[in-house]
């Protein structure tokens, strides 16, 4: 199967520019006081107020507030005072130590929760009192006394309600009413309706004092198992930023060398490989270069390499993988990871907010603070959403006393309505629930009578206070992209937001590159084919033989000693025979790049080159004998490896590599210019020597033959020129990925189309394309970093959703293009920053694995938003009487209460069944 490259047109899709002005400053705020999706609309409100703030984002989920403002235009401070001032006390996480500020924000929350659980063990306790004079009744006098309910109810308003009354008031104050507005209303309400009853009987009244008490006691109960729901949704945070240690031992490498070689010692042994001269200090006080000793069972403080011993790590809290991994001198460790068998001295590399662990938790921070489109609907009504409850209250209380007791009398029978007031689930005190109201004379009897129209009113004004829950709306979002991401932090896949997480769910189509992504990125040199030139660089120096190059890449002629003209080659892929001087034909070898025996003045015959890329060894007029062969090859490596030093790609990684293991010296090199997508130059001593494929020759103005092409079919060629003369051209050849074949397959089955875009040549991508069983329409070669931008916004103008898989510094600009860049760890930093999901572990089975997470993840943020406004738009109307003149169905404000606590925690437990499907 012959692939052709393909060519993206011009004028296609807009490419995303890259931005050059001076990025945002992001800052992050701690907010607490925040009770539901009103409070975080208003503290996003109260933010983007602030002059020099461009965009603000708060997250209910884990009470963080971050905004992006233009540098140096807003004080932090100032802000968080603002806030704070405004009833939501909040820090600045500018400045300081970023450990202790985490550290406060931890406490603070385990105090809140220690409070609530306090709180709710109050009001169980009076709930439970208050249930006693109902199903005891005359059997326990005291039980069943009204004035004994008066006083539940007084303290429950007083004890565990006060925070909740208190906090509604102020933020009704304030013009910003929240969840425990309608909860102080309806609860303070009942109570007020009941101190009348109770004060003035001729009003025909009942009393319903265990009403304030229940509802208070389910939503404490409700508040208290969503806090430790969205505890357990943040534990995955929590336990990265536990990664980073606390301290570092801080050693002076200038001591005798350590025996590290040595078997295991004691803690307390006398040997420095485990007690040198050491200071210990903060780890976020280490400074790059320094050294730094780390002792078997330690977390290594920063990122650094090994300097001295050698060791097993346990890098899975990073990584997932848990087998621990061998370091030697000169292989690198991150911070946070476990020295498992053996003492090490380790040099800092990046250090502090610089290390791989830090940069996790930012990241994994950041996403939770970016909000899905879909949430967009959600926050709108919000925004909104206590006003508008409280409108409902009132006009359904304007509806049942001036028109709805009029139209349907009935519903004032008391005997006649389904009261879904207390026992289990609220569903009344008897087995059908009938109206058991509770007089000032009698509490404990069910009395049949007509109720108050204005009572009724009230009742149902209050319920629909109660059951509206702004909670579900403002959990649906955050606690799932909370939960999501803590999932993806511990298997190594980082997705940088809800945004991402929305693009995931859409995706149709994935596009890899090539070098590095598919393949191992490991390349081998194969192929050295020297075309032999006596330049200024002087590529054969030690023979004395003039070679010479057409343009059409031909090997020229040679003289022998006695002027008698030899044909060395009459092309790059076979040699002629030669004549020597006393007449006799010699046998040229037949294979690429190689040379004739060649008979010198004495009728010597000498060996000639039998392999690639060999030359034969020729006798000089002396008669020494030298290794032509050997010497043009290393030259030509030598050369080749100067210019891609100063490159960033598996091809100069592969060739340098050669070079090191021939131990060959590198040549001085400067000025060094790389080409993303056709090759490098750089100065080698003092000639400019280009590097690449061979478009890079061509605008460098050096033929290339079409045989020689040909001669390299299916492998990456590496051109080396000079002054307009190929010197020689290197083949390499790169390896598939174990897992690649089977992701690849695996994203076929999730209904994705897959895609390979390279710059690599047709024939190497065909090779690469036919093993992993993609077809001609699915294989883009020969194109260029820009072009690979232009070639997925070709695909976006047609209505694909793509998502772009890269390493390299190349891959950038379609990672950016995508709607979802997915960059390996392994890459170069710019592919990692520009990427929306990064992969910590070299696997691409990973891909898989994040596109199944985003997908999964994103379905319960549905899920999540359609219970939370099924359960508001169909709850309401059933507070409000809906059902009531056909059914008799009506909802107790305590029953109200215990509706709005299931809402708010099944969200959050819905959101942490994400965990039950991506179990280890």
């Amino acid at each position: 199967m012959q692939f052709l490259p393909k060519t993206i047109p011009e004028n296609q899709t807009e490419i995303i520019p890259i931005k050059e002005s001076p990025p945002p400053e992001i800052v992050t705020f701690d907010v607490s006081g925040m009770k539901c999706a009103g409070c975080a609309a208003s503290v996003e409100r109260q933010l983007m107020q602030h002059s020099g703030v461009l965009s603000a984002c708060v997250n209910l989920a884990v009470e963080v507030a971050t905004i992006e403002c233009q540098p140096g235009a807003v004080d932090a401070e100032v802000l968080a005072k603002k806030l704070t001032d405004n009833g939501f006390p909040s820090l600045s996480r500018l400045g300081g130590n970023q450990r202790e500020a985490e550290a406060a924000v931890i406490e603070r929350r385990r105090q809140e929760i220690r409070q609530q659980i306090n709180q709710l063990s109050i009001a169980l306790i009076l709930i439970i009192l208050s249930g006693l004079g109902h199903v005891l009744g005359t059997k326990a006098p005291i039980l069943s006394n009204i004035w004994f309910h008066w006083g539940l109810a007084t303290l429950a308003l007083l004890l565990p309600g006060r925070p909740i009354i208190v906090d509604g008031c102020r933020s009704l104050w304030r013009n910003a009413p929240n969840m425990n507005t309608l909860v102080a209303l309806g609860a303070v309400t009942a109570y007020t309706a009941s101190n009348a009853a109770l004060l003035f009987p001729r009003m025909g009244w009942e009393c319903f004092f265990d009403e304030p008490v229940m509802l208070l006691g389910f939503i404490l109960l409700g508040k208290t198992l969503e806090q430790q729901a969205k505890r357990r949704a943040a534990s995955a945070l929590q336990a990265l930023i536990a990664l980073q240690p606390a301290t570092a031992r801080l050693v002076d490498f200038k001591l005798p060398l350590l025996d590290f070689a040595s078997p295991e010692l004691p803690p307390n042994s006398t040997s420095a490989v485990y007690n040198p001269q050491y200071i210990e200090i903060p780890a976020d006080r280490v400074r790059v270069g320094e050294w730094l000793q780390v002792l078997p069972g330690e977390k290594f403080p920063v990122d650094g390499e090994i300097c001295e011993g050698k060791t097993t790590v346990d890098e899975s809290m990073l990584t997932g993988e848990s087998i621990p991994v061998l370091k030697q001198p000169g292989d690198t460790v991150a911070a946070g990871t476990i020295n498992k068998s053996g003492a090490v001295v380790m040099r800092a590399t990046r250090t502090g907010q610089e290390t791989t662990v830090a940069q996790m938790v930012a990241l994994v921070q950041a996403a939770q603070t970016r909000k899905a489109p879909i949430q967009h609907l959600a926050d709108t009504v919000a925004g909104y959403f206590v006003y508008g409850v409280m409108a409902i209250s009132a006009l359904t209380f304007l509806f049942w006393y001036f028109a709805g007791t009029h139209i349907w009398p009935s519903v004032l029978l008391g005997q006649g309505v389904m009261d879904m007031n207390h026992g289990a689930m609220g569903m009344g005190h008897g087995a059908l629930g009938m109206g058991n109201q509770l007089s000032i004379t009698d509490y404990q009897l069910p009395i049949t009578h007509y109720q108050s129209s204005l009572l009724l009113s009230l009742k149902l004004a209050i319920a629909v206070l109660v059951i509206a829950c702004p909670c579900a709306l403002g959990l649906a979002t955050p606690t799932a992209i909370l939960v999501g991401s803590g999932i993806g932090a511990e298997r190594g896949l980082l997705i940088r937001g809800g945004d991402v997480l929305e693009r995931v769910h859409q995706l149709d189509t994935v596009v890899f590159d090539k070098t590095g992504t598919l393949t191992t990125g490991n390349l081998t040199l194969t192929d050295y084919l020297p075309i032999f030139v006596n330049y200024e660089l002087d590529l054969n120096s030690d023979i004395n033989v003039g070679n010479s190059q057409d343009s059409c890449s031909t090997i020229s002629t040679i003289d022998d000693v006695s002027g008698n003209k030899q044909d060395a080659c009459s092309t790059i892929s076979t040699m002629s025979a030669i004549d020597d001087v006393s007449g006799n034909r010699q046998d040229a070898c037949s294979t690429i790049s190689t040379m004739s025996a060649i008979d010198d003045v004495s009728g010597n015959r000498q060996d000639a080159c039998s392999t690639i890329s060999t030359m034969s060894a020729i006798d000089d007029i002396s008669g020494n004998k030298q290794d032509a062969c050997s010497t043009i090859d290393s030259k030509l490596l030598q050369i080749a490896a100067a210019v891609e030093r100063g490159a960033c790609h598996p091809i100069a990684a592969a060739i340098l590599l050669e070079s090191q293991q021939q131990r060959l010296p590198l040549l001085p090199a400067e000025d060094f210019y790389t080409e993303p997508g056709f090759g490098v130059s750089a100065l080698v001593e003092g000639r400019r020597v280009f590097a690449g494929n061979v478009e890079w020759m061509s605008q460098q103005g050096v033929a290339v033959a079409a045989k020689l092409l040909d001669s390299l079919a299916g492998k990456t060629a590496v051109y080396v020129a000079s002054g307009g003369v190929l010197l020689g051209v290197i083949g390499l050849k790169d390896s598939l990925r174990p897992d690649a074949k089977a992701a690849v397959d695996r994203l076929r089955d999730m209904g994705l189309r897959v895609i390979m875009l390279t710059g690599d040549t047709a024939s190497a991508a065909a090779v690469v394309s036919q093993q992993l069983g993609l077809g001609e329409a699915d294989v883009f070669a020969e194109v260029r970093p820009d072009g690979k931008a232009r070639a997925i916004a070709s695909l976006q103008a047609q209505g694909c959703k793509v998502a772009v898989v890269g390493d390299g510094i190349n891959d950038a600009p379609a990672l950016a293009q995508a709607d979802v860049g997915i960059g390996l760890h392994c890459g170069t930093d710019v592919a990692v920053e520009t990427a929306q999901i990064v992969l910590m572990r070299n696997a691409l089975m990973d891909v898989v694995e994040s596109i199944d997470l985003g997908r999964v993840t994103f379905n319960k943020i549905r899920q999540n938003l359609f219970w939370a406004f099924a359960y508001n738009i169909l709850g309401i109307p059933v507070a409000a009487g809906l059902l009531l003149p056909a059914t008799g169905i009506l909802l107790s404000p305590a029953a109200a209460g215990a509706f709005m606590a299931f809402s708010s925690v099944s969200v959050v437990t819905n959101s942490l069944l994400l965990r039950q499907k991506f179990r280890a």
